[in-house]
């Protein structure tokens, strides 16, 4: 099962990867980090396909994409 996780203080929340997301499993959350920056957060559930287009479009390398092999 595919995993995102978001670099936090890297994340200027700029929503690229909200937006290429084709599962929208990406949301900019409410929480802030140390620039105050509103940082994005990945959803709860398993929605992620593992594509990393989220982790292709990001400006600021803030997002990792992780994939089990087979």
């Amino acid at each position: 099962m595919p995993k995102v996780t978001v670099i936090k203080d890297r994340c200027k929340g700029c929503g690229l990867c909200v937006l290429s997301c084709p599962k929208h499993h990406l949301a900019l959350g409410k929480k802030f980090n140390a620039s105050g920056y509103a940082y994005a957060q990945p959803g709860k559930d398993s929605q992620c396909l593992g594509c990393a287009i989220c982790a292709e479009l990001c400006p600021d390398i803030a997002i990792r994409v992780y994939k089990e092999e087979r």
